[in-house]
């Protein structure tokens, strides 16, 4: 070799015209994986954002179901307590009718 690389104005390659679309073609194929190495750039750089959007969702909704189990369990303890009135008076009542009873007799 002659220490002439194809940059050099000099080089035989770059005057033969099949050579020369050889040198595009390469270009070219050089081109395709960095345009598809973009691509698949941009579709992780969506992928990571939908997934912390799904994150970020999750955690709303674990916090909205944690306050709606709140409401739940105290909803829990009202209805326990109105049961527990509702069988109180309930007795009361069934024991005043049977002291009206016991008067009328």
């Amino acid at each position: 070799m002659s220490g002439k690389t194809l940059f050099d104005d000099n080089n035989p390659d770059n005057e033969n015209p099949e050579k020369q679309g050889e040198i595009f073609h390469n270009r070219k194929k050089e081109t395709m994986p960095l345009e598809r190495l973009k691509n698949l750039e941009e579709k992780i750089a969506a992928v990571v954002e939908k997934v912390k959007a799904l994150k970020e969702e999750k955690n709303s909704m674990e916090k909205k179901m944690r306050e709606l189990e709140g409401l739940l369990n105290e909803k829990n303890r009202v209805i326990e307590s109105l049961t527990a009135e509702k069988t109180s008076i309930k007795t009361q009542v069934e024991g005043l009718l049977s002291e009206l009873e016991t008067i009328e007799l």
